[in-house]
């Protein structure tokens, strides 16, 4: 398993473009992929998962990956959010 903490920048959060974009993104792995905030988590390949979080802009995430294309999978979608939010 592979994991990374990130905190969101985008002043508006994770809102439904970038949380689409996620969604398209991690559905291209096998790797079981988890978003934690607080006592929280969802699956990343569910949209509205990932909205009902309500992240917003200062909120510390972790992502979880977990999976046999795990090393690429986390590698891809650290850069997501380090381009998007």
């Amino acid at each position: 398993m592979k994991e990374f903490r990130y905190v969101i920048k985008d002043k508006v959060g994770i809102h439904a473009r970038p949380a689409g974009k996620l969604v398209k993104l991690v559905s291209n792995f096998k790797s079981i992929v988890t978003i934690h905030k607080a006592d929280k988590n969802v699956d990343c390949k569910r949209l509205f998962g990932i909205m009902g979080l309500g992240i917003k802009c200062g909120d510390e995430i972790l992502i979880k990956v977990d999976g046999v294309d795990e090393d690429i999978a986390v590698l891809e979608i650290e850069k997501f959010f380090n381009e998007n939010l």
